[in-house]
């Protein structure tokens, strides 16, 4: 018997099967289902948009995953979405109404119990809709795919300020450099961050109060510092203090989901874009091409909410897992 062409097979064992269980799966599928069939109901349109695109988000605390391919013959440097949001705001000022949309998104060198670098994301838009009448909606959809594990889901809300102040007796919006540096050092953050201010902050949330958020009713975290606006309006509250219009929205300590009273404003949306990338530059990090085609869609969009939420963390609130592994086939490390 000829062995001349025969190759060698390694036999060594390697664990191929998925991280979550078969009931993991069915339980994403059903959601997904309920998902879709919630926003039917609500005349609510599912589109799809590119996963890659020639400008990706400037944010310095988000990482673009970068490919390389031909257009036209050319080759250029591209992005794997970290949200398809732009795309969407573009159908959106293209009169598309209400949409939503299920897709993966990525986010380089994200990986923990909470974290992949490409996760599966839930993101609708709402025209003409104010954040208070959104979390009535986000509302009505946890009450559908979370009812198995809480009855009925009645949400409180508790904005960033009080949150630290409850947590920690201070006040984020005016706490002075030294004051936030005492914080950190008093409860055991000992990380020096220079003269990062609202990375201190961000610090002292992730590790103190965060946590702590959910647990008795599932949270909206409302107002949020002026400077984490991101693409949101900035609006005063009633203490005369500007902050960001925005929520987010926590289950047991765990964020899921991210709501903005959209900023269509393109100049200073624009000016924040060059402000993040003189950021990104200080910091020896890329500075990415900015979205030409969204801020020329911004001045035909209406006033609009927008939200974002993670699949695979509301499946971890509705199987009661721990970690993201259990709830996702492949994670990056065995992908």
């Amino acid at each position: 018997m000829s062995m001349g062409n025969t190759k060698m097979v390694n036999t060594e064992m390697v664990d191929y099967q998925p991280t979550c269980d078969m009931k993991a799966l069915k339980a994403r599928a059903k959601m997904y289902a309920q998902i879709r069939q919630f926003f039917a109901e609500r005349e609510v349109l599912e589109v799809e948009t590119p996963i890659l695109s020639q400008a990706g988000v400037t944010d310095v605390h988000l990482a673009s995953v970068q490919a390389q391919r031909h257009v036209a013959g050319k080759q250029h440097t591209h992005y794997l979405q970290t949200s398809p949001e732009f795309a969407m705001k573009r159908l959106l000022a293209s009169g598309s109404g209400p949409i939503y949309q299920i897709c993966k998104v990525f986010r380089d060198d994200e990986h923990g119990r909470k974290h992949n670098s490409e996760f599966t994301m839930l993101e609708w838009y709402r025209p003409n809709l104010s954040l208070k009448e959104l979390m009535f909606e986000v509302t009505d959809l946890l009450n559908v795919t979370l009812a198995h594990r809480f009855g009925e889901v009645r949400p409180t809300i508790l904005s960033y300020k009080h949150a630290f102040m409850d947590r920690l007796n201070l006040n984020p919006l005016q706490a002075s450099l030294k004051q936030l540096k005492d914080c950190c050092h008093r409860v055991g953050l000992n990380l020096d961050l220079g003269d990062d201010r609202l990375g201190y902050i961000d610090l002292l949330f992730s590790h103190m109060v965060e946590p702590s958020l959910g647990f008795d009713t599932p949270v909206f975290l409302t107002d949020f510092p002026a400077e984490m606006a991101s693409l949101a309006k900035v609006r005063t509250d009633e203490d005369g203090e500007h902050v960001a219009a925005r929520f987010e929205l926590y289950i047991e300590g765990l964020e899921l989901a991210n709501a903005y009273d959209e900023l269509i404003d393109a100049a200073v949306l624009r000016s924040r874009f060059e402000a993040d990338n003189l950021e990104r530059q200080k910091l020896g990090l890329h500075v990415m091409p900015i979205d030409e085609y969204l801020l020329a869609a911004l001045p035909n969009m209406t006033e609009c909410s927008g939200i974002a939420l993670g699949i695979d963390r509301l499946l971890m609130i509705a199987t009661q897992q721990m970690k993201l592994e259990k709830v996702i086939t492949f994670p990056a490390d065995v992908s």
